[in-house]
């Protein structure tokens, strides 16, 4: 069988992108190896495919990608592998060189604008990420990203030809539901829910929480984890905002769904402060529909542009706390429109078909041989 590695800097646990590619590659009749990292709190893999995940010396920075990078590529250089997949920018160098060194084929999946996230903002390590993707990217054949909008600026900084592959999940059986007691959730509360391994800054989570000092009546599920958390958990304490804030460690998929199948609105609230987050499609937001709870998401094109398409949700201009508690209030009291949308979500889970996407990269595979 032809083998694939395909590489990543998470942990493995909650990347169902990447746990999408390496199974329409199974499907192909690739031979899989992922290869990730292994963090303290990982979570135990059942995948039916192979995994790798190091252990490194260092967790972030500099040297973290510095050893990262290095390890991979002696791990690829030795492999047999006939295909390689970097998944973002931070795995592109070492599959980059072993694909030149060996003759290796190479596909590219950017998950983000990487070079535009606002951490990167104003910092010399921007100059060197935009060094590599400058002198990689013009010579990549096989490109893929999240949405056109990414794909339209890539095209246009460098000329590649760049595939769309979105993120809606994969059809996958959820199980069934718990109720609210099961998971100790009120039940006479409105709750709202804010998931993803990304809760970085400026993507609204801080908005979210001083919002429900107005909101009585709901509870904040915040599920996941990322740059902010440290953050919102020293808001909630200094505001005594526990019985209104819950927040929800990383969890596996199907449990983490549990929580947002009893909820009754999904919050997507990044900021428009940089391309990355203008141009965002977050897996949330296809995950919230597949829950069939509407959203209340920020004007920007991609997910305000679904949003709008299906009509399952509310639309703010930018998330400021007045106008988050604004929507949710008048969401609150009006059940016949929370049942309208929430209808209109269903239509949305049913129309936005995951099964799509697999056919994308699977043609994209079987044009590369």
């Amino acid at each position: 069988m032809p083998q694939a590695i395909v590489s990543v800097t998470n942990d493995l646990s909650t990347d169902n992108r990447v746990h999408r590619t390496c199974i329409v590659l199974c499907e192909s009749g690739y031979e899989v190896l992922l290869v990730g990292r292994k963090l303290p709190g990982s979570l135990p893999l059942h995948r039916p495919y192979a995994t790798k995940r190091m252990a490194l010396l260092f967790r972030t920075g500099a040297l973290f990608y510095a050893e990262y990078n290095l390890r991979l590529f002696w791990l690829l250089l030795f492999s047999k592998a006939d295909l390689l997949i970097a998944n973002d920018l931070d795995t592109l160098l070492a599959n980059h060189l072993v694909a030149r060194l060996r003759g290796r084929k190479l596909v590219y999946d950017s998950h983000e604008f990487f070079t535009e996230v606002p951490e990167l903002q104003d910092r010399f390590a921007r100059r060197v990420w935009l060094a590599i993707e400058r002198w990689i990217f013009p010579k990549l054949k096989h490109v893929i990203t999240v949405n056109e909008s990414i794909a339209r600026e890539y095209t246009t900084r460098y000329g590649n030809e760049v595939t769309v592959v979105r993120n809606i999940p994969m059809p996958r059986e959820l199980g069934p539901l718990p109720s609210r007691k099961d998971l100790g959730l009120p039940v006479d509360r409105f709750i709202l829910v804010l998931q993803g391994s990304g809760i970085n800054v400026q993507r609204g989570a801080e908005e979210a929480v001083l919002a429900t000092k107005e909101l009585s009546g709901a509870l904040l599920l915040l599920i996941g984890g990322g740059d902010a958390w440290p953050v919102l958990e020293r808001m909630v304490k200094e505001n005594g905002l526990q019985d209104r804030v819950r927040l929800l460690p990383r969890m596996p998929y199907e449990r983490m769904m549990q929580y947002t199948r009893n909820a009754d609105l999904g919050l997507s609230l990044d900021k428009d402060t940089n391309l990355n987050y203008r141009y965002s499609l977050p897996n949330k937001l296809f995950d919230y529909f597949r829950a069939h709870i509407p959203t209340l998401v920020t004007d920007l094109p991609e997910v305000a542009g679904i949003v709008r398409r299906y009509g399952a949700g509310i639309i703010i201009p930018r998330p400021e706390p007045a106008l988050i508690v604004a929507e949710v209030r008048a969401l609150m009291a009006d059940q016949g429109r929370r049942d309208a949308l929430r209808q209109k979500a269903i239509f949305a889970a049913s129309s936005l078909d995951g099964e799509r996407e697999k056919e994308a990269l699977r043609a994209l595979f079987q044009s590369i041989g």
